[in-house]
């Protein structure tokens, strides 16, 4: 079966999640992708070390469907065979400050120097043109200046999301982008600059409650995990655990009503539509933190599911493990990866196609793997290369 990308070459310099997880999505699509890194190893493949020699668990997930070199582009001949690999390439991702991207020459009117065509996607803290342009900056940062963190926690100790998300949404930004850039260019033979910024997808997630103030200025402030624009919906303990409920809109509060067993909460005015509610949530949830507190997880969820209402369990790392829909689908491929024991379970493409889907095909590549392999194809010789690694060069 043929893949979507097939047939295109990426250049990943990118580090850490926001480049990376562009091109392994490109990568799973079917694009050829080169990971290129510092000679000793770049620091984002060492992070949560999993294996004896420090390679970590996201660098598994995020390096897959990569081919790995090593090379250093601040170096003149670094810089060469920089060169080399863009004239056969059709994307370069890097999320690099533009001075270092100059540097290594990969700024775009370098890389159009010597591929017209080339697609430059670029990932930035936060974009270029403002004053913050030249501030470097990690997913934290997104969550924090753009209402996320204020929002979350309580009002004395904000609180930033474990997962970085907007690492993870900046990534899938930039990969939309990059193919939209490649449609353009089979329609018009021209290469363009692709740029995400963690600001710009922190924003757009939160654009709804800034609009919200700037419309009528309801000035909130944070509350934990209870929403405030629908009721019943925040997190319970139970006999045994955790659930969250989630109820949006008339219909899914009156089955939550009916399984109360009681219709007053249907005629109060405090609760009419999804605002009010959500400006009385704290009543609703005290109910049913009531209901949830003489039942067991499984009791609860049971009941949601009889009636139609959105529930889950808050499901540990080890539980995520043990979850038997995880499990029917096949999430998870095992990949093995010299050092371990067992492979590990890394998460497959996450947006299906049912014609042309992305698959995992390879693991990450060890530090250097495919160095020499690469080198090879661009011409030069074992004594090149030999001369190269000396040098430090590869």
């Amino acid at each position: 079966m043929s893949k979507v990308l097939e047939g295109i070459r990426v250049l990943d310099f990118g580090r850490y999640i926001a480049g990376p997880f562009c091109g392994t999505l490109l990568g799973d699509m079917g694009a050829e992708v080169i990971r290129i890194e510092k000679v000793d190893g770049s620091e984002d493949r060492f992070l949560s070390p999993i294996t004896e020699t420090g390679d970590g668990a996201m660098f598994m997930q995020l390096a897959r469907n990569k081919r790995g070199m090593t090379l250093n582009p601040m170096k003149p001949q670094g810089r060469e065979i920089v060169k080399k690999l863009v004239a056969t390439a059709d994307v370069v991702v890097a999320n690099l400050p533009p001075e270092t991207l100059k540097a290594m020459a990969l700024d775009y009117e370098s890389l159009c120097s010597t591929k017209p065509d080339i697609i430059l996607t670029m990932i930035s803290a936060f974009g270029r043109g403002g004053p913050y342009s030249n501030r470097v900056g990690f997913d934290g940062l997104g969550q924090a200046m753009s209402g996320n963190m204020y929002m979350s926690g309580t009002p004395e100790q904000p609180v930033k999301a474990y997962a970085p998300f907007i690492d993870f949404g900046t990534a899938s930004l930039a990969a939309f982008g990059t193919m939209a850039a490649l449609y353009e260019r089979q329609k018009t033979g021209k290469g363009q600059i692709v740029e995400g910024s963690l600001f710009n997808t922190a924003l757009t997630m939160m654009n709804g409650t800034v609009i919200e103030q700037a419309a009528i200025k309801p000035n909130r402030v944070a509350t934990m995990n209870r929403a405030q624009t629908s009721a019943p919906a925040d997190t319970f303990k139970t006999k045994d655990g955790w659930v969250l409920v989630q109820s949006v809109g008339g219909p899914l509060f009156k089955r939550w009503a009916d399984l109360m067993g009681e219709d007053h909460w249907l005629d109060d005015p405090r609760f009419k539509d999804d605002i009010s509610r959500g400006d009385n949530g704290e009543i609703i949830s005290k109910r049913l933190a009531e209901w949830c507190a003489e039942r067991t997880s499984e009791e609860v969820l049971k009941a949601m599911e009889v009636v139609r209402l959105p529930a889950g369990p808050i499901l540990s790392p080890r539980e995520v493990l043990e979850d038997p829909h995880i499990a029917a689908k096949g999430l998870f491929q095992p990949l093995e990866y010299p050092g371990l024991s067992a492979p590990v379970p890394v998460m497959r493409t996450p947006v299906e196609l049912s014609e042309t889907p992305g698959e995992i095909r390879s693991r990450a590549p060890t530090l250097a793997e495919h160095t020499d392999e690469i080198m090879e194809e661009l011409g030069y010789s074992e004594s090149d290369i030999q001369a190269l690694k000396g040098k430090r060069i590869i």
